[in-house]
């Protein structure tokens, strides 16, 4: 394992052209100190965990001293915000370190978020708080929990300094692991500069690192679009699987890797409602939790068009009108395996799509019904009174457990089997916006252990977990809900 010294810098994408980033160092963070650090990320570039230990570690992640090896800069790109373009946005608070070579070859760029000022910053300050910081920090962690893919969260780094949003809050500074920070936005901004050979440029870069069984071949461009696509379909997929909403899906938040990607006003839904929205900024509904399909396709639609100079719009046309058809497919897949059911029957999504409704007149939090049908017995005449006694409409729910059950039967599904399969993949706890307050409460008073509990907690979001029962609850009932916006 790594000394900070010793980490293996392989700063592909400083190398770029210089109209791709500027090259800045971070603004020095008044006394900082170590919040939390998350060995699982610190291996995944090969970092020792005794290196947090250290009495300057909070000096190298808060961008007050650089780690050797490192190029720091911030990366230029555009983006539709709310549907409309913005010609210029850029990491405005975050500043790319480099990227690290870890033994099994695998590269993951190093970024400081809330370092400070860049030329992209907007008249903004470059900080970023505590509180947004310890959101993204865990719930980075959580998706990787539950298989989604996502960037990574190695530590936070706190300060007393202050920072001004709706009240004064104090920096923090995370430092984030990902593959690749290109975002679609990336794309778009040499797009509507005209300026193509530099979309060619990142395009054949991207590539060559990410994608290279594309790499040389003639249609190239059109290809890597598609996987694209298909990535971001099944992403989406997942997030409507699990019940979670971004709440900003703007292009210059959208991964060109199909990652779950910066993090800031997201919520996992409690009560099933397909238009919760979880961002209080977004008062025309535009990413609303059953609008993340089409808007990833939106989306999408914005990046091809960012790639018309390098492949024929016919092409990428084509190729976009695929994502619909793997969407729907992955997410019923998902669903299926929420289900317990192993074989696809036509009228399953019927069988999905009835529960849903059921679950939204009633009001039921999405995932601790979800959880408990694990223990859904199939046997004919049975009431699954447990189960049956949580739905306004209880005639309906039993109509449909009898076309549950015999849909159970028609595949010879096992109930003991059944509930072990479902509950690996019906997560018992996810990170509430309750909890998340929690811990940022206690952290803003310097007591970090809920901050640590619920990274333990969320590592093994499917296992029972003894003394832990509160944390798979949604937020007491009465109690003010957690208001998130674009500032979280």
């Amino acid at each position: 394992m790594a000394t900070l010294e010793r980490l293996n810098f392989d700063n592909t994408y400083a190398r770029l052209p210089d109209v791709f980033h500027t090259r800045l160092a971070p603004t020095p963070l008044p006394e900082p100190y170590l919040v939390s650090f998350n060995p699982d990320a610190a291996a995944l570039i090969g970092l020792s965990p005794e290196e947090s230990k250290r009495l300057d570690f909070p000096e190298y992640f808060s961008g007050n001293r650089l780690l050797p090896g490192s190029e720091p800069l911030a990366m230029l790109y555009a983006g539709h915000q709310f549907g409309y373009y913005v010609p210029q946005l850029g990491d405005g608070r975050a500043i790319l370190l480099g990227e690290i070579r870890n033994g099994s070859g695998e590269c993951w760029d190093m970024q400081l978020k809330g370092s400070g000022q860049t030329p992209y910053s907007r008249e903004g300050d470059g900080r970023a708080v505590l509180r947004s910081s310890i959101r993204e920090y865990l719930c980075s962690e959580a998706m990787h929990g539950l298989g989604i893919p996502t960037t990574r969260a190695l530590c936070i780094v706190g300060s007393d300094a202050p920072v001004y949003r709706e009240k004064v809050e104090t920096a923090a500074v995370l430092t984030r692991l990902a593959p690749s920070h290109v975002r679609f936005g990336s794309f778009e901004v040499f797009y509507y500069r005209r300026q193509d050979a530099h979309i060619a440029t990142l395009a054949d870069y991207v590539i060559a690192r990410h994608f290279p069984h594309l790499d040389g071949l003639a249609d190239r461009h059109a290809r890597f679009f598609g996987e694209v696509a298909a990535r971001t379909a099944r992403l989406m997929a997942h997030w409507q699987a699990v019940g979670f909403a971004h709440g900003v899906m703007n292009t210059d938040n959208m991964s060109i890797l199909g990652l779950t990607f910066d993090y800031g006003p997201f919520g996992f839904m409690e009560r099933y409602d397909p238009a919760f929205i979880c961002n209080h900024s977004d008062t025309g509904g535009r990413y609303a939790f059953y609008q993340q399909p089409q808007i990833g396709q939106w989306n999408l639609a914005a990046l091809a068009q960012a790639l018309t100079p390098l492949a024929p719009a016919e092409e990428l046309n084509r190729v976009l009108e695929e994502y619909g058809k793997i969407y729907l497919e992955s997410h019923l897949s998902l669903m299926r395996q929420k289900l317990g059911l192993t074989q696809p029957w036509e009228e399953d999504i019927e069988l999905v799509e009835e529960l849903l409704g059921m679950m939204h007149s009633s009001q039921l939090d999405y995932t601790s019904l979800f959880r408990s049908l694990g223990g859904f017995d199939s046997a004919p005449g049975s009431r699954n009174e447990a189960l049956h006694d949580q739905f306004v409409d209880r005639a309906a729910f039993d109509a449909w457990a009898a076309r549950y059950g015999a849909r159970l039967h028609g595949e010879a599904s096992v109930d003991a089997e059944r509930k072990v399969r479902m509950d690996k993949v019906n997560p018992k706890y996810i990170l509430r916006n309750h909890l998340a307050q929690d811990a940022i409460i206690r952290a803003q008073q310097h007591d970090y252990s809920e901050l640590e509990r619920l990274l333990q907690l969320l590592r093994h979001p499917f296992d029972e977990q003894p003394g832990m029962k509160n944390y798979a609850l949604p937020a007491p009932s009465g109690e003010p809900p957690v208001v998130v916006s674009c500032s979280s």
